[in-house]
């Protein structure tokens, strides 16, 4: 194993390709150690396909890897030792309690003699679980499930977590508790790489990289990325109509017509529209609202999110890479 690569993970025109379907698509990624990197993309775009690669579950069709120094397609073994991994389904045993899940996989990694209890114990606590150490996993919440899988990866120590789209399907209050666990990992030294389809948990990594067709279109901090979205943005508070219904989809549409803007985007009450002059632009919103009989109540500038800039990256389809 070599480590004088500033990279936790390395790879190099990685490929995966499933008879006619090009998942991973000739990828450039770089995660530095003790950073917590997130992928993001829409489904399809190739997240899991990647993190399964890296984490030596299936081979590549083309191109090289490198985690923590070893190359993953000669020294599976010795990755797998050191690599904690979570899939999107993680397997847990239903008719086992959290204690019995937990033995279970410090038996697969031979965890064993007197650390082995101490160490499930802080792992217990470490996951806020002790006080359902004898609960059967079928019988946890969503999000004491997603804990308690995390907590199975973590039995052997890992340096590096791959983690695919762990808080999927929990309430917000453990997504919240779920993102406070991994960034006391990250205090400890542990490297985290997490896919993740929300965009304020995307905003929490160190760096992000968008995928997109099995592309990386950019990997770079996430205050950077969205410094690339062009022109500036104005936020539009869209008014119920007498109908007492909010007009977004016809809003939205007359926006889009004006001269000048970008693209929109509609969130809850809220049209998000991208211009390159406001103070030119802002008298034909107003014209073109009034006339559609739109009512609002405010036009004032915004800040874009890193959603925005995946939007127009997308959208432009454009590969790059930077930020290594």
């Amino acid at each position: 194993m070599s480590e004088q690569s500033p990279y936790a993970i390395e790879s190099d025109k990685l490929t995966k390709r499933f008879e006619h379907v090009t998942a991973v698509d000739g990828v450039d990624l770089a995660v530095g150690y003790g950073e917590i990197f997130g992928l993001i993309g829409p489904d399809g775009a190739g997240k899991t396909t990647l993190i399964r690669l890296l984490a030596t579950v299936i081979p590549p069709t083309a191109g090289t890897a490198r985690v923590l120094g070893y190359d993953i397609t000669r020294d599976q073994e010795s990755i797998r030792a050191d690599v904690g991994y979570m899939p999107q389904r993680f397997s847990l045993y239903g008719d086992l309690s959290v204690w019995e899940n937990l033995n279970f996989f410090a038996d697969v990694h031979g965890v064993r003699g007197k650390e082995r209890e101490e160490r499930l114990k802080r792992l217990l606590a470490f996951a806020r679980l002790e006080r359902f150490r004898d609960r059967r996993a079928r019988y946890l919440s969503g999000g004491m499930q997603k804990k308690l899988a995390l907590a199975c990866a973590l039995v052997h120590h890992p340096r590096l977590l791959l983690l695919d789209e762990p808080t999927t399907g929990v309430d917000p209050v453990s997504r919240r508790e779920f993102w406070d666990i991994l960034a006391e990992l990250l205090a400890q030294g542990v490297t985290i790489l997490v896919s993740t389809p929300y965009m304020d948990e995307a905003e929490r990594c160190t760096r992000v990289g968008l995928m997109y067709q099995g592309n990386i279109l950019v990997q770079d901090t996430p205050e950077a990325i969205i410094a690339r979205v062009p022109g500036h943005l104005l936020e539009i508070h869209i008014l119920p109509g007498e109908d007492g219904r909010l007009p977004m989809r016809r809003a939205r549409d007359i926006v889009a017509q004006v001269e000048g803007v970008s693209h929109v985007q509609a969130h809850g009450d809220q049209l998000r529209a991208f211009v390159d002059q406001p103070d030119a632009i802002l008298p034909r919103l107003r014209r073109a609202l009034d006339q559609g009989g739109i009512p609002y109540n405010a036009i004032q500038p915004g800040r874009p999110h890193l959603e925005d800039a995946f939007i127009h990256m997308m959208s432009n389809n454009k590969k790059v890479i930077s930020g290594r």
